[in-house]
């Protein structure tokens, strides 16, 4: 039995498909408006995991994930600019090419840490006539106009705020006040632009020219294409406080349902959320300017599976501290495993499971069942590829099984392809080669003086020899 942490009920719950053999996910997506931080990604790791699990344990699933190009206000509490259209001042580019440009770099990161595509991407901006909709048939029991947009009345709904475990005092210090609101929390479903002023992306309503609130677009999306309500509703823990509280609140309203005794009535029956990627240094803040994203990674010559692995290695429930020690332990933990998955590569998986596997396979379906413990379910793994005497086809059937759900690439992969250059090197691996076989000779002929010459040679270029690496991994570029 699958079992999933609920952050709505606070509890470990079976997991029970709305629909008989299915499952329907939603997972809040980027906004587009700048590159994603590693942090971000963290989120997407960990719903890939999930939507890998349900495939695993049988489920036909529909993943769908949104793309915010417009509403996202700078304040996740709804104050502030509109992100989207701060960029596109701020660069002075179309907004619509902003959003292009930072979808494709997502898209890409996504490629890069292996994660599935899902069902369907849904653009906020594809929705607006839907959105309008919503708007406007639950406008006249849950909402009212200010000059500056229409609200949402939070009195309106039976337990608003119950997922954040919100004390009100704390929750709507938040919130920036807005004159005429009737509560602090009620929040913004529509804005109109204001007098004077006009926005790349605005639309005509009954409520004025304007744009939805970032709120709006989530309901109205999920809604539409997994119907109300779907299975698990995925996020960051950040939204958990006032993004899907509001969420929850407008799929009350549109639903006409009423308390959240009933976690269906939120729209979704499990609200799961991953935990911070914490980072010492400050260099998760985008507001800095300069940000750690995939791409640093990258040129700082670790793979992107490295950073993949490295958040399988938490519970994600759990904070995850980053640091480029941690990223290093990482990378080479997936090579050892690389060394003995390169090796079943040829292997005919073989069609049962051997007798010697099945205990393991087991520990590691129970570890994935226990609201996805990846870092059990790596163990499994790690002993599976440490069996001895056992014929390559039966490991690699085990392996496949196991593959299927952590996503490392193991069987597609080999260890040469985890070995990227750092921009900042000075040398070609041509060059490292040539110099390398330059030393072995001089080794060779005990002329030990010529051999550390050459080793240091290349220390000074960036390059670290590794004389007697358990991984024979001869060097790497620091």
């Amino acid at each position: 039995m699958l079992t999933l942490y609920n952050s709505l009920t606070r509890a470990l719950e079976p997991f029970e498909p709305v629909h008989a053999n299915e499952a329907r996910v939603y997972s809040c997506g980027p906004t587009v408006y700048n590159y994603p931080h590693i942090g971000n990604m963290r989120a997407y790791v960990f719903a890939d995991v999930l939507g890998r699990t349900l495939s695993f344990k049988g489920y036909k699933l529909t993943h769908v994930i949104n793309i915010t190009d417009v509403g996202h206000l700078t304040d996740d509490a709804d104050a502030g600019e509109d992100k989207m259209e701060k960029m596109a001042r701020t660069r002075a580019q179309s907004i619509w090419d902003i959003a292009r440009h930072y979808t494709e770099a997502y898209w890409a990161d996504i490629a890069a840490l292996n994660v599935r595509q899902p069902a369907k991407w849904s653009i906020a901006t594809d929705y607006v006539p839907q959105m309008i909709e919503f708007a406007r048939s639950i406008a006249e029991r849950h909402c009212y106009e200010l000059e500056s947009g229409l609200y949402f009345d939070v009195s309106t709904v039976t337990d608003y705020g119950r997922l954040a475990r919100l004390v009100t005092d704390e929750g709507e210090s938040r919130i920036e006040p807005v004159e005429g609101k009737r509560n602090a929390a009620d929040f913004a479903i529509w804005r109109k632009t204001p007098p004077g002023e006009s926005r790349q992306m605005e639309w005509d309503s009954p409520w004025g020219r304007g744009a939805p609130g970032w709120h709006l677009e989530c309901s109205v999306m999920s809604g539409d294409l997994l119907g109300f309500p779907f299975d698990i509703h995925t996020g960051g823990i950040d939204h958990r406080e006032i993004h899907h509280p509001n969420e929850i609140a407008q799929n009350q309203a549109f639903c006409c349902t009423s308390g959240l005794d009933v976690p269906a009535n939120s729209g979704a029956r499990v609200w799961m959320h991953n935990n911070f990627l914490v980072e010492r240094s400050g260099k998760m803040s985008k507001s800095s300017g300069e940000f750690l994203r995939l791409q640093l990674l990258i040129d700082r010559g670790y793979h992107p599976l490295a950073y993949r692995l490295m958040c399988l290695q938490a519970h994600y429930r759990s904070e995850l501290e980053f640091s480029w020690e941690n990223l290093g332990a990482a990378l080479t933990r997936l090579k050892r495993m690389l060394i003995v998955a390169e090796r079943l590569r040829d292997a005919e998986a073989s069609e049962s499971v051997h007798p010697k596997l099945a205990p393991m396979l087991e520990t590691f379906e129970a570890a994935i069942s226990d609201d996805l413990n990846t870092a059990i379910a790596l163990t499994a793994l790690e002993d599976v590829l440490a069996a001895k005497k056992i014929d390559a086809g039966a490991k690699r059937a085990v392996v496949e099984r196991m593959e299927a759900v952590l996503g490392l690439d193991l069987l597609g992969k080999t260890r040469a392809d985890l070995r990227l250059r750092p921009t900042s090197a000075q040398i070609t691996e041509k060059e490292i080669g040539a110099t390398l076989e330059r030393r072995k000779a001089a080794r060779a002929e005990k002329d030990f003086a010529a051999s550390d010459a050459l080793r240091d040679e290349l220390a000074e270029k960036g390059v670290e020899v590794m004389d007697g690496d358990p991984l024979g991994w001869e060097w790497k570029l620091g």
